[in-house]
């Protein structure tokens, strides 16, 4: 119970306990739209899910400052790809919050002349290229994280017996395929920060698809991976120690 006082405690605590409930009703609304005799049910989460929505708009006022903290941390990463692909991401955020609190704003009817379509795209394409960037990242992280796997199996492969070896990547009886994911997975499993990051931004990232047409989706594949991409946001907020860090 303190543990969860605490977590919702923090403002990211609560946005992502909110976040989850968005998608979650944004998922079940997709999922029993086409039953005629759960109009009712439908109505209420489409109303719950725009009340959550509305309530994180709160929450993200302050994003902007975090946005450039994040920023002035990760030009301090001493590797280059990292520090290149998080500075630009978190620029592209603070721009992000920056058309988010625009949009906001006109919503309370204070600045009824904006433009909310134009805004909202320009949202949407800065929040795109935040979680390209931050998914290029991941992907350098896990390329090194594969390289090192390698390096390890293949230094064990050459004290071990053939007969004691259970796995090889570099088997030759093993296809390719088979190797490369294989090698993936053992990548991910010894490094669940990246698995968690990795995960988050690319269900992140299928929203924004969709919003520019580049891939168009359904809001059952948006609610689904909002809502596992908030899970990993919880675990993240309550476990410090699960969230990857930037050397």
């Amino acid at each position: 119970m303190d543990a969860f006082i605490r977590f919702t405690n923090q403002t990211q605590g609560r946005d992502r306990l909110f976040r989850a409930t968005q998608y979650t009703c944004m998922l079940l609304r997709y999922l029993l739209e086409p039953k005629a005799d759960n109009e009712k049910v439908v109505m209420k989460l489409k109303k719950l899910e725009s009340s959550v929505s509305t309530g994180r708009k709160w929450f993200r006022l302050g994003n902007v400052v975090h946005a450039l903290q994040a920023t002035q941390q990760s030009i301090r990463a001493t590797d280059l790809v990292p520090r290149v692909c998080l500075t630009l991401a978190s620029l592209n955020r603070v721009m992000y919050f920056i058309c988010d609190t625009v949009l906001f704003v006109r919503s309370t009817g204070l600045a009824s002349g904006v433009n909310k379509e134009k805004w909202r795209r320009w949202a949407a394409r800065y929040y795109y290229y935040s979680l390209l960037l931050s998914l290029v990242r991941d992907l350098y992280e896990v390329s090194l994280q594969m390289k090192q796997v390698a390096h390890d199996r293949a230094k064990r492969e050459k004290s071990a017996s053939q007969d004691t070896l259970r796995y090889s990547v570099a088997d030759e009886e093993t296809e390719w395929l088979q190797s490369l994911l294989l090698l993936l997975f053992h990548s991910l499993k010894r490094h669940p920060p990246l698995f968690l990051d990795t995960v988050k931004n690319f269900c992140d990232i299928l929203n924004p698809l969709d919003q520019l047409g580049i891939c168009k989706s359904n809001p059952g594949i948006i609610g689904l991976g909002g809502l596992v991409s908030s899970v990993a946001g919880i675990i993240t907020v309550a476990y410090p120690q699960m969230k990857l860090k930037t050397h």
